[in-house]
């Protein structure tokens, strides 16, 4: 039967690749229905396998993973274009296996989504899992975070491999007491940075103490609930010592150090150095050179329009996806850590790859805004953007609302100064689109080009 699904899934990936698609999912689903749900577990996967979950950062950590092991010579099969549902996974494992299902890799290095988890390593054998971090998101998919958490905490209660997981948030380090006979159980933390808060100013899903119900308590904020933290009453916190921890983190000089080793990432922010450490963290596991390390860390970036690079004629403009309030408020964060003045394009869909439910962006702190002297809103919720930030007390004759995106686009070049745009999942590639065509038009340049 396993050969008949292999045959079949075969077929569908040449003829979509026939049709100039990717096969990125279609085959895996057509697998899903025929196989009773458990399209992952008609291959033999024998190699190595690492995943990368968590709610944000998983394309970035997993993508630089990967290229920490590109140069060793051994065949890697990664999901580089997402696709980390189990039928997405199972659509990349038809294109590398056999008739019989056996998978042709020396390591795997599979960006998954946080719900599928425990859906896809009941399947096949995991050895390696990161857990980057947990905030609310696309809730009308996922439901509440805790009943995520609990999905997969439900799963490392079995799991016995390497678990590496973010010390400084209390949503993922609770995962390292699930198996409390897993010995491989690694935490990464960041020392305090210049713009740390004694005060939280986001949305937080971290405040209590997941074994005791006791509030936490925290020596300083990063940003949301990701930060040094402490239960007085358990000592949840304060019972593990960081495998890797960043120190000396400058954001005005682009530098890091891990283990004494200083890094110097394109990507400037605090919530990239979380990544960037993680990243770090696999190296140390699997004896990396430090030079390979330095290497990928230092040239990493993406060109996906996440904290992707354009000018738009004289003004530049960064762009960064932001699905769900902690996306948008790291965002928000950068914007307002760089001195001088900047206007803002916040581009919402409300499809239902977006989750149809908006409300997250009332979790968006925009009272902090410094030196934003207008905000053009486009997508198809324009008009419930524009109303958001006008509660937050921003002055409405300084929004523009522009429904259609050349439109926001032309708007936004319309005057001088530095640029910044936030758009969620499905608008962030017409996005793109729009402000290549404005260049295409007008001048300018984007990162590709760079």
């Amino acid at each position: 039967m396993k050969r008949i699904l292999i045959l079949i899934g075969k077929i569908i990936v040449k003829l979509l690749r026939m049709m100039k698609r990717n096969a990125g999912n279609l085959p895996g689903i057509v697998i899903w229905h025929l196989s009773g749900h458990k399209c992952c577990s008609i291959f033999k996967v024998e190699c190595p396998v690492i995943a990368i979950t968590g709610t944000n950062g998983k394309t970035s950590v997993t993508n630089c993973i990967a290229k920490l092991f590109e140069s060793s010579g051994k065949r890697l099969i990664i999901n580089k274009e997402g696709n980390n549902l189990d039928t997405g996974i199972c659509s990349l494992l038809l294109r590398h296996c056999d008739m019989s299902g056996r998978v042709n890799a020396d390591l795997m290095i599979l960006e998954t989504d946080e719900s599928h988890v425990p859906v896809v390593y009941s399947q096949m054998k995991l050895e390696t899992l990161v857990v980057l971090d947990f905030f609310r998101d696309q809730l009308d998919r996922n439901g509440e975070m805790e009943t995520l958490i609990r999905k997969i905490e439900g799963f490392c209660k079995t799991f016995s491999g390497n678990l590496i997981l973010n010390g400084d948030d209390p949503n993922t380090a609770r995962l390292g007491r699930a198996n409390p006979d897993n010995k491989n159980v690694k935490y990464f933390h960041a020392e305090k940075y210049a713009f740390a808060t004694s005060e939280i100013y986001e949305a937080s899903e971290g405040r209590f103490c997941p074994f005791c119900g006791e509030a936490l308590s925290y020596e300083y904020y990063q940003y949301s609930h990701i930060g040094k933290f402490s239960c007085e009453k358990c000592g949840f916190g304060t019972d593990y010592e960081p495998y890797v921890t960043a120190s000396d983190i400058d954001l005005e000089k682009h530098i890091f150090t891990v283990d004494g080793h200083q890094y110097t990432p394109r990507l400037n922010s605090i919530y990239n150095v979380y990544n960037m450490t993680a990243v770090a963290a696999v190296a140390k596991l699997y004896n990396i050179d430090r030079k390979i390390t330095e290497k990928v860390i230092s040239r990493y970036t993406v060109k996906n329009g996440r904290m992707e690079h354009f000018m738009l004629g004289s003004c530049q403009t960064t762009l960064n996806l932001a699905k769900n309030p902690v996306g948008a408020n790291m965002t928000l964060r950068v914007m307002n850590e760089m001195n001088g003045e900047k206007e803002l394009l916040f581009v919402l869909n409300d499809n239902i790859a977006d989750g149809l439910d908006v409300s997250w962006i009332w979790d968006i702190n925009f009272s902090i805004f410094r030196d934003v002297t207008r905000v053009v809103t486009a997508g198809t919720r324009a008009y419930d953007i524009a109303v958001r930030i006008k509660c937050s007390g921003y002055d409405a004759r300084k929004i523009a609302v522009r429904p259609e995106l050349d439109d926001a686009v032309r708007e936004l070049a319309s005057t001088p100064g530095r640029k910044f745009v936030i758009a969620n999942y499905t608008a962030v590639q017409p996005t793109r689109a729009a402000l290549k065509r404005y260049i295409a038009e007008h001048g300018g340049m984007s990162d590709e080009k760079n």
